[in-house]
């Protein structure tokens, strides 16, 4: 099922979003997505599959608090099977809560390490923010809408005024004129921003996230 927009699916993979687009423009996630630009949807398993990457039970089911609560679910399991007579006799002062078994071994330590990773990257994106390299892509996106925005309005307010020169001086209906001229241009205006979505969602990565690899 495609159900994970292109921050979704980086966010489960471990990957940037850039790194994501660059794999959609090289072919590798054709027949593993639905849709084009902002409205693309992945499909999880058929990602994985075709990256060669095995999932896991956090990446299956979300971000790094559920590979925590996964570490959780080992430390309890190391005590589901016993009789609750025998957990109470190994920590009486916790009753059925006994401390992590060895049960799995090689889950906790994948648990373990994938905590670790997450930590990791998430220093080096602070960092690097704090050293002026990056930028939240929350606050560039809302800095620039709202630039955008005011740009838009100048340009309305333009186009009513042009359509009531073109009114006086051709002696035509000025409501008639500004909708003509209005329509046209919002018409523009879709056609053009659906081409930057299809354009945003295949553009590569830098030179510099690639060295990063955020």
């Amino acid at each position: 099922m495609a159900n994970l927009n292109a921050t979704e699916l980086a966010s489960r993979l471990g990957l940037s979003k850039p790194r994501i687009s660059q794999y959609v423009s090289e072919g590798k996630l054709e027949g593993c997505y639905e849709g084009t630009g902002r409205a693309r949807r992945f499909d999880l398993a058929k990602v994985a599959d075709a990256l060669g990457r095995k999932l896991d039970l956090g990446q299956m089911t979300g971000n790094g608090r559920e590979t925590r609560r996964t570490l959780r679910a080992v430390s309890e399991e190391g005590t589901s099977d016993e009789k609750p007579d025998a957990q109470a006799s190994r920590n009486p002062t916790r009753g059925y809560d006994g401390p992590v078994g060895d049960r799995d071994p090689d889950r906790l330590e994948l648990a373990t390490l994938q905590i670790k990773e997450e930590q990791a990257r998430k220093a080096r994106r602070d960092n690097a923010r704090d050293e002026g390299l990056w930028l939240l892509a929350e606050e560039v996106q809302r800095q620039s809408g709202q630039a955008l925005a005011k740009e838009v309005a100048l340009f309305e307010s333009l186009v009513r005024e042009m359509a009531r020169a073109v009114a006086d001086q051709m002696g035509v209906d000025y409501r008639e004129t500004r909708k003509v001229m209005m329509d046209r241009w919002r018409a523009h205006r879709t056609a053009r921003a659906e081409q930057l979505d299809d354009l945003a969602g295949t553009a590569g990565m830098t030179d510099a996230e690639k060295a990063e690899q955020v």
